[in-house]
């Protein structure tokens, strides 16, 4: 389902994205990035706050790292902390720069493997691959959020073409 290439590729694709919406959401004020904007889960620190949390908890369940799992914690959405910005800018850099090395020393053995994770207080197995995907998709489709009030907001992050990335990276996109 996912090959190696793509998986760092998106941790790459990852951290820039998230780079983009942070620098633009830098020129916002701390009420502006709270307001209510009608999304999902709010705001725009609501849903990004979510992203974060969601990151942390699928890079534990992926490395099969069950106490660590246990500490973040199921607490769905997980909206609320962190509340300082300048915070939530070091965590979210740490952990994209956290992802793009866990990407860069995946094996193939580790996408054909399976996972056993908690869901509430039910163990559930599922494949490596399939959770890497659904954790790649979770976070764009919430970034697309995030841009989109942005954009309302009257601020401007980067484009989110994936062919982008190639070409910010010094390479043709192929």
């Amino acid at each position: 389902m996912i090959t190696l290439e793509f998986a760092r590729t998106m941790a790459r694709y990852n951290r820039w994205q998230n780079r983009s919406l942070v620098t633009a959401a830098d020129s916002l004020s701390n009420e502006e990035r709270w307001k209510n904007r009608g999304a999902f889960f709010g705001s725009i620190a609501q849903t990004l706050n979510h992203i974060l949390w969601d990151d942390r908890i699928w890079l534990a369940r992926l490395r099969g790292d069950r106490g660590n799992e246990a500490r973040i914690g199921v607490r769905h959405p997980y909206t609320d902390d962190p509340n300082d910005w300048s915070v939530f800018v070091a965590d979210r850099a740490a952990l994209d720069d956290e992802i793009v090395a866990w990407a860069n020393v995946l094996t193939e053995a580790e996408l054909t493997s399976d996972v056993s994770w908690m869901r509430g207080d039910e163990d559930v197995v599922t494949n490596f691959g399939f959770n890497l995907a659904h954790m790649i998709n979770h976070q764009t489709h919430h970034r697309g959020q995030v841009h989109a009030m942005l954009t309302a907001a009257g601020v401007h992050p980067e484009a989110t073409d994936l062919q982008m990335l190639k070409i910010i990276e010094g390479e043709s996109p192929s």
